[in-house]
């Protein structure tokens, strides 16, 4: 392990430096979340080796209260300062300590409470439990804001967790569970949980709700489990999909066992990311909780693969600092489609790849390339050209090569900290080469090879090699036609017919429409729904659309169908009615907005209609299912008081994405009167941050009510 950090009396910088001279080893952790304060009580005891004469020692610990800190157990004075608590005492170099720290965070970010706001005290352990969440999200040096630890993730330290919590609720952390929960009375129980290895306290997570679960065990014997809201039992199967065959097949590949006690999977509402790959417990968004009709248009296995490969690769090996990134990122995604290429084949693999370099390549071309190297690089290139590089590595050194470096890499550095650095000097002895032409082309430079890449393409991908010779036909045709159908009949590969119906529909031949209607591909027909003009089509070959087991294509082809036939808008509402689609209600929303629109449609329904659209702008519902609600709303019908109630909350909401969509659109309704005065007359019905967001954004001489 990396020692770290010790407090040299430089606050008035502004900055503590870094230290070599203390090592914290293990750390035991007990925490009780207060959901209705929506703050955590806790208690942690550090181990720590002192390695040279020091006279204080800090961790990182944010808008903490400290209401006792022991030093081997004896009372200590202390100083924190709101971003750190630091104890100034006479280390001597060789000598081992422990320190205790009672406290009590409120955490501001870091951790969630999602639902307890309307409940009181005295009734949050039994009402509405399956609507209560609390969850966490560290990314990177986060979970200072509710645990004293170390936002450097070079000091790791081995966690072991007991969470206080009421009995009813289902707790996932990371570690095994040691004890099945101690009785704490007030129907709270005490479950404590072991970690075998030390980790970055960043990737240290809890989750509490409503959960079921699904136990698997892999080839290798590690027990697998995934985590589903109680109600979603058949959604289990489709969402977690291909779990063991992933796990299975990364230990295989990069024959390094999985290095934790055991794998979790749990997703939350409401989440920052499409997931986050804590030790040995993935948090991920339940927009991936999808049935079986969802899983061909939005599926969980690329997440699934690529969190579950920074088990090694962020978890296991732990980059430096921001200027390795590479090493995180571009490796899960390189191991998630590697993952892909084992489910679905070398063709699907080749094609995530090109689209990746095919917008790897716009970004370059546009003058906005990036190093792998620079830490502000953008997440396109961190993953999509971390991942090509290693696929080009892998090509350039072989298979054998590429393998055994990868072994020795992680095997050398377990538990550690690397830089890119180490990373090469593993590949350069696997591979008895010289890697300094590959590091200045892939890493440092801002450009890629582009030429090389195609070329590697075409010569591993057929499909790929048809795209190259077709594009070069079409620019030597100098307008001419080519001969589009001899390419789609020359190959199998779905991919390749998604992409000439996606980037030539103007003027392909009718034939080639035409077998795409008839092809019992869904992914093919789906493609026909992307073109803008329906009556391109055959009318109830377009039509046919509508039953497809797709609700990406059903959504796409009833807007279609609806502004294009109005004389049949009645037969496809009917047709319709029943499908809620995707977890964002993608169908439904649609359908309830062309109901309520469409004149004559089931009259006395067309309040019930509305009501249920303008109600899942509601905070209970996931911010994509409300997100899309006030879009259908702003364009068709505006809001009602309560609509703008769930605006302004959302204005405040602890998704980026969300706060800043509805941002946006009330910078927009307050640019109209109208709405501008009535936003002002909610202005006592507000909480005291959503007010001072909307006083902050109305014009100068507007009153504002106090």
């Amino acid at each position: 392990m990396r020692p770290i950090f010790l407090f040299m009396l430089l606050n008035f910088l502004g900055y503590a430096q870094h230290q070599a001279e203390v090592d914290f080893i293990h750390a035991k952790v007990v925490i009780e979340p207060i959901p209705h304060l929506k703050e955590i009580i806790g208690n942690v005891t550090y181990t720590f080796d002192v390695l040279k004469d020091v006279d204080s020692i800090f961790l990182d610990a944010k808008d903490m209260r400290f209401t006792s800190v022991k030093l081997n157990a004896v009372p200590i004075k202390f100083d924190s300062n709101g971003r750190t608590i630091s104890v100034k005492h006479d280390f001597k170099g060789g000598s081992k300590h422990s320190i205790t720290l009672e406290y009590v965070a409120k955490p501001t970010q870091t951790v969630y409470f999602l639902g307890w706001d309307d409940e009181k005290k005295n009734n949050t352990s039994i009402k509405n439990i399956e609507g209560k969440q609390i969850w966490t999200q560290g990314q990177g040096k986060y979970t200072s804001h509710w645990l004293p630890s170390f936002d450097d993730m070079t000091e790791k330290v081995e966690f072991d967790l007991s969470i206080i919590t009421y009995r009813n609720y289902t707790t996932i952390t990371n570690g095994k569970l040691s004890n099945a929960g101690n009785p704490r009375g007030d129907g709270k129980v005490e479950l404590v949980y072991d970690m075998e290895h030390p980790m970055s306290s960043y990737l240290l997570a809890f989750v509490i709700g409503s959960y079921d679960r699904q136990s698997l065990i892999s080839k290798s014997g590690v027990s697998l489990t995934n985590y589903f809201y109680r109600n979603d039992r058949a959604l289990a199967e489709p969402s977690f999909r291909y779990t063991k065959r992933i796990f299975d097949f990364l230990e295989e590949e990069i024959d390094v066992p999985y290095p934790w006690q055991n794998y979790k999977q749990v997703p939350v509402r409401d989440f920052l990311y499409a997931g986050m790959e804590n030790t040995g417990t993935t948090i991920f968004s339940d927009g991936y909780m999808v049935d079986s009709t969802a899983f061909i248009d939005k599926n969980y296995v690329n997440v699934n693969a690529h969190e579950m490969a920074h088990q090694w690769f962020g978890n296991l090996v732990t980059e430096k600092d921001g200027n390795h990134h590479w090493l995180h990122e571009g490796f899960a995604t390189y191991y998630a489609y590697l993952a892909e290429k084992e489910l679905f084949g070398a063709d699907h693999y080749h094609w995530k790849l090109y689209r990746s370099f095919r917008e790897l390549k716009s970004l370059q071309d546009s003058g906005e390339g990036q190093s792998l190297l620079d830490p502000k690089a953008s997440s396109l290139t961190f993953y999509e050209k971390g991942a090509l590089a290693l696929h080009m590595l892998r090509v350039q050194v072989g298979d054998k090569a590429f393998r055994k470096g990868i072994k020795n890499y992680l095997k050398k550095f377990q538990f550690k900290n690397v830089t890119v650095s180490d990373f090469l000097t593993e590949m350069e002895k696997s591979s008895k080469s010289d890697l300094s032409e590959f590091k200045k082309k892939w890493l440092e430079n801002k450009t890629m090879p582009s030429t090389e890449v195609k070329t590697q393409f075409a010569k591993a991908a057929p499909s790929l090699k048809s795209v190259f010779t077709m594009e070069a036909d079409l620019k030597a045709a100098q307008g001419d036609d080519i001969d589009y159908l001899k390419y789609w009949n020359e190959t199998n590969s779905i991919h390749f017919k998604r992409h000439l119906l996606g980037n030539y529909m103007r003027i392909l031949p009718d034939q080639i429409i035409e077998m795409a209607f008839e092809s019992d591909t869904l992914p093919i027909r789906q493609q026909l729904v992307f073109f803008d003009d329906v009556k391109r089509f055959n009318k109830s070959d377009y039509e046919s659309l509508l039953t497809d087991n797709s609700y990406v294509t059903v959504e796409n082809a009833l807007i279609q169908l609806w502004a294009t036939y109005p004389k049949n808008r009645f037969a496809y509402l009917e047709t319709t009615k029943d499908i809620i689609g995707l977890p964002n209600k993608n169908v439904r929303l649609l359908w309830l907005t062309l109901a309520t629109l469409t004149e004559g449609y089931n009259t006395r329904e067309t309040k019930v209609y509305f009501d249920e659209l303008s109600g899942y702008t509601s905070s209970v519902y996931a911010f994509e299912v409300r997100q899309t609600a006030f879009q259908y709303l702003k364009e068709a019908f505006g809001f009602t008081e309560q609509n703008l109630l769930d605006l302004i909350q959302g204005t405040t909401h602890h998704s980026w994405q969300f706060k800043k969509f509805s941002r946006a659109l009330l910078d927009d309704l307050l640019e109209d009167e109208v709405y501008q005065e009535r936003i002002v007359a909610l202005v006592d019905k507000l909480k005291p941050e959503e007010k001072r967001y909307i006083q902050s954004k109305l014009p100068q001489g507007n009153p504002k009510r106090n």
